[in-house]
């Protein structure tokens, strides 16, 4: 089946009735250059396991961003 693209309207992700929650990647960068990401459907939850990563002495920067 064919969509037709023009008549679908574009929304944004805070307005799309259809997503049951948003999806939080943390990346977790490490001195040597390597990095580690995991996903989190909790902001919380990811926003806990960023904290715990920071204190860490071989972890450079742990970041949160929301991917969908």
């Amino acid at each position: 089946m064919v969509v037709n693209m023009k008549n679908q309207k574009r929304t944004s992700f805070r307005k799309d009735g259809r997503r049951k929650h948003h999806h939080w990647q943390v990346t977790v960068f490490y001195k040597d250059g390597e990095r580690f990401a995991r996903t989190y459907t909790v902001h919380a939850k990811a926003a806990g396991f960023a904290e715990r990563q920071k204190k860490s002495p071989v972890v450079k920067m742990a970041r949160v961003i929301e991917i969908s």
